[in-house]
């Protein structure tokens, strides 16, 4: 039996760019099963993730909160064990909580709400990730980006990632399965997160082959001279040795065929999700919502990954199919991750949300999902304090226009209503200096840049000393250790056979 509030099945992607979606424009790329949720959902064309970068977008996002708030800086620094995530909210509000996948947890809080967690995690859990700007010039070269992934694109039958990704996906609908036969009545709130489409760029062959190679487009904006790049993006090249490593477009058509059949691979997946629901019957009564940690450039201007703050990398997909609830549409209102929280506890009627425990940095989305763009305007911010930067970055879009500002470096101003690549700095331009002066009030009002300065310099110095310790002697890893009790799963002695089999049979829809 199912309660009247909503199941939720959040899927999330890593690394996925929205230009790279049909439902976002793109004419090459395979994935019916996301189109199909575009089709009857709500898409929103102007949706952004708080930082560029894996683990501190999710603790952003589970939080709804920047990550300057909760010192969540970068890959290797730990998410507070005592910040409210939407898990911790729901599952008090009466839900069940379940995670299968990647969320790059990092501390000895591995769960941060989920009551159940299926799988453990692709990265590590630890603080080895933490970049040093105190020394910019240094590569940690066994866990920094290069340009491998790209000269080395193309099809395989295995990866650290597909393995990864089966095995999400697995748990994932096992799990669907299991709340459709389970006694607990409550609703379930599911994220399923898979590490694809992240580089390196190799796609199972069947998913590449599925490509026709001279269909694969190019960059609209080739690599740009160093004279033309702003100082964050050179640093950028310089950080994964895009600067010194000779690329063709052969390469770069291996790797955008490569990361598109990664798309094509988990969209099949997302299928299995959804035949999954269909088939228990709970499809009508489960709001999915899809979305990715962060874009990859792909090659745009010569910049690869992620890390910056051009549309590429910071924009992301965002969906919402319920459509007993929500008409198709499409907002064109900027939102971004932190929204996600309060949209949660909205739709789950969590009186949390009028009286939250902790600090909510974003806004219900409902009013948007029920009506479309409204007449208020929103802006969003983000933010990145990871490598390859050598200061905070902050990024304010508010209307059309997009203001990027880091201490160093002279600041950068875009109207993406008339320049969607972004090749045209209005910063500094007589005409647009009251915009560019009221962006600015945004970013000194939301974080004193030079104060973030110095607490990121605090914390990278204490991590890389906690991460020295951890390494020297008996190494104690923090890394989740998924339990899978076989005393308890498919026929046991202390077990009924009739009532096992009974419980365990979903009979098939006539």
């Amino acid at each position: 039996m199912q309660s009247k509030r909503p199941n939720i099945l959040i899927i999330q992607a890593d690394q996925l760019a929205a230009q790279a979606l049909p439902c976002y424009g793109n004419q090459v790329v395979q994935a019916p099963n996301l189109d199909s949720l575009a089709e009857d959902g709500v898409v929103f064309d102007s949706a952004y993730c708080n930082n560029p970068l894996c683990a501190p977008s999710r603790f952003s996002m589970m939080s709804g909160q920047h990550t300057s708030r909760i010192e969540a800086f970068d890959n290797g620094a730990e998410f507070p064990g005592d910040i409210p995530t939407f898990a911790h909210y729901l599952r008090v509000n009466g839900y069940q909580t379940c995670l299968s996948g990647k969320m790059h947890f990092v501390g000895a809080d591995q769960m941060h709400g989920f009551e159940e967690r299926l799988t453990t995690d692709v990265y590590p859990a630890d603080h080895g990730w933490a970049p040093d700007w105190r020394h910019p010039e240094h590569r940690f070269d066994w866990w920094y980006h290069n340009m491998s992934s790209i000269t080395q694109a193309g099809p395989c039958e295995r990866t650290n990632q597909i393995d990864f990704d089966d095995e999400t996906e697995f748990y994932a609908v096992r799990k669907i399965y299991d709340v459709a036969r389970s006694d607990d009545d409550r609703p379930f709130c599911l994220v399923c997160s898979f590490t694809d489409p992240h580089d390196p760029y190799n796609c199972p062959k069947e998913h590449w082959d599925r490509y026709d190679h001279e269909s694969i487009d190019l960059p609209r904006v080739g690599t740009l001279p160093d004279q033309e790049l702003d100082p964050h993006s050179r640093r950028l090249r310089a950080a994964y040795q895009a600067d010194v490593t000779k690329i063709t477009n052969e390469d770069i058509k291996n790797a955008r065929r490569a990361y598109y059949g990664q798309i094509s691979y988990i969209d099949d997946k997302i299928g299995k999700l959804l035949k999954a629901l269909d088939d228990t019957g709970m499809k009508e009564d489960t709001i999915i919502l899809f979305t990715a940690d962060h874009g990859d450039m792909l090659g745009e201007k010569g910049l690869w990954f992620k890390m910056s703050l051009f549309e590429g990398s910071a924009r992301v997909p965002l969906l919402v199919h319920a459509p007993k609830r929500f008409g198709a549409k499409r907002v064109d209102t900027p939102v971004s991750l932190v929204d996600l929280l309060p949209t949660l506890l909205d739709v789950s009627d969590d009186p949390h949300l009028k009286e939250p425990a902790d600090t909510m940095d974003g806004e219900s989305l409902v009013p948007l999902l029920e009506n479309g763009d409204g007449a208020e305007s929103r802006t969003v911010i983000s933010e990145f304090l990871g490598e390859g930067a050598i200061a905070p970055c902050f990024m304010v879009r508010r209307e059309s226009y997009k203001y990027i500002y880091s201490q160093p470096d002279p600041p950068q101003l875009y109207d993406l209503r008339s320049d969607p690549e972004e090749l045209t700095n209005l910063a500094g331009s007589p005409e647009y200096s009251q915009i560019e002066k009221e962006l600015h009030q945004v970013v000194l009002d939301h974080q004193d840049p030079e104060k973030v300065h110095q607490a990121v310099l605090a914390s990278q110095d204490r991590r890389r000393l906690v991460f020295s310790a951890h390494m020297t002697g008996k190494h104690t890893p923090w890394d989740f250790q998924p339990v899978h009790d076989a005393s308890i799963k498919y026929m046991r002695n202390h077990l009924d056979l009739n009532d096992v089999e009974g419980r365990a049979r979903i009979d098939s829809k006539k």
